[in-house]
């Protein structure tokens, strides 16, 4: 199968300046081929012919006769696909399995965490300072690594260009553009120097222009509190007025609506008192606060869950471990009525891991919990009372903060 233009079949669709886009544009180019372009608004534009089409809803996609994609890489891949010898994808089975390595390492360890730290400076999504140190530790172990490996070679796979350069150098465009300064890009020369280079090729030129290096990093600004008008001037007091209409005959005030009460309130009494427990659990050694909630606990009315951290494997220092699950409890407010929970870090740094215990009024996670910005990032498992038995060793360890390699926690109550 030789080389064909895939221009007339094929219409990439995004908004303007978006790397991903550049990525799939220049490994068209360095196959000899283009792609039609349209901008395309996600607010306007987006029905349910669109959805059929790309379920995730998101672009760039690329929409042809023979296929419909929806993911950069892929689209990408399929232009240089289109000669099946092409160089860029490796000339061997060993070097199209780094080239397979690079791409998912450009989108998992550099793009996803860049967005997390990007978006909300961006005002995307919210600011919480405990997500974003994440985000940038994580962008920055990747950097270490790339630039490890960087330290003897010109390009990540062989002795030319190859898809990995192109997927790796488009994902770290808006790090050197809005926060790898002068001093950031001195910890990383090697990759700041490939950075260059590869962005120097004639390709890399046509789709990304010329990547203004960041001078002043991007940082968040809180946004400014509206100042309180003055208050106004107090009115003259009036005189007296005769004596006030009887009450049948007067407008009666307007009744501010009753607060909206939660479920869990309507579930029926439970002989378990929450803050009985908080108290106890407070105030004394774990032995006794434990026997006592073994004695008290009420099955029927409040359920245990075993919580794990989802993305453990991305946890780097002990105390920025610690720090995120100090976020995810400052955004459980709603829920201390109705939870208590024990989480741990176990582990030490770049090895360690989150989980614990909670326990939560009625049978299902609330939303007073599962609305906390963070909860899709834990994993809840309901524990059944016919499990009580088999786990109790195990929950007082984590209440008592005993679990083998413990090394830092936060109680929720």
């Amino acid at each position: 199968m030789g080389q064909s233009n895939i221009s007339c079949f094929f219409t990439l669709f995004s908004y303007p300046n978006n790397p991903r886009v550049a990525k799939a544009k220049i490994a068209a180019a360095y196959n000899g081929l283009t792609f039609g372009e349209k901008a395309f608004d996600l607010q306007k534009e987006r029905d349910a012919e669109f959805f059929k089409k790309f379920p995730m809803g998101k672009v760039p996609v690329l929409e042809g006769g023979e296929v419909d994609l929806f993911e950069s890489n892929a689209i990408g891949f399929y232009a240089l696909a289109q000669n099946e010898n092409s160089p860029l994808l490796g000339s061997s089975p060993a070097e199209k399995a780094l080239v397979v390595q690079w791409m998912l390492f450009a989108d998992n360890e550099i793009g996803a965490n860049l967005s997390a730290w990007l978006s909300p400076l961006m005002g995307y999504s919210p600011y919480m300072k405990p997500n974003v140190d994440s985000a940038i530790e994580k962008v920055k172990r990747a950097m270490d690594a790339l630039n490890k490996v960087l330290l003897t070679r010109t390009y990540l796979v062989g002795q030319d260009i190859t898809y990995a350069d192109i997927c790796v150098v488009t994902s770290l465009v808006f790090a050197y553009k809005l926060f790898f300064d002068k001093e950031m890009r001195s910890q990383y020369k090697n990759v700041t120097r490939y950075f260059n280079t590869v962005t120097g090729k004639k390709h890399f030129k046509e789709h990304l222009g010329q990547v203004q290096l960041c001078e002043t990093p991007l940082k968040y600004v809180p946004p400014k509190k509206e100042k309180k008008a003055a208050p106004a001037p107090a009115a003259p007091k009036k005189e007296k007025k005769a004596a006030a209409a009887p009450a049948d005959d007067a407008e009666e005030a307007p009744k501010p609506p009753p607060k909206p009460k939660s479920k869990l309130d309507l579930l029926p009494p439970s002989k378990f008192i929450m803050d009985e427990w908080k108290r106890m659990y407070s105030n004394n050694d774990p032995d006794v606060a434990m026997k006592w909630f073994w004695e008290h606990h009420d099955p029927e009315g409040y359920s245990l869950w075993k919580v794990d951290y989802k993305y453990n494997d991305e946890l780097t220092l002990v105390f920025m471990s610690n720090n995120l699950i100090g976020g995810f409890f400052a955004r459980l407010e709603m829920a201390r009525k109705y939870a208590f929970g024990s989480l741990v870090v176990c582990g030490e740094n770049n090895n360690n891991t989150i989980s614990g215990y909670f326990l939560i009024r009625g049978q299902e996670v609330p939303f007073e919990v599962y609305d906390a910005a963070d909860f899709g990032s834990y994993n809840f498992e309901k524990v059944e009372p016919s499990q009580y038995e088999e786990k109790k060793d195990e929950i007082y360890k984590y209440m008592a903060w005993e679990v083998e390699g413990f090394a830092d926690g936060k109680i929720f109550k």
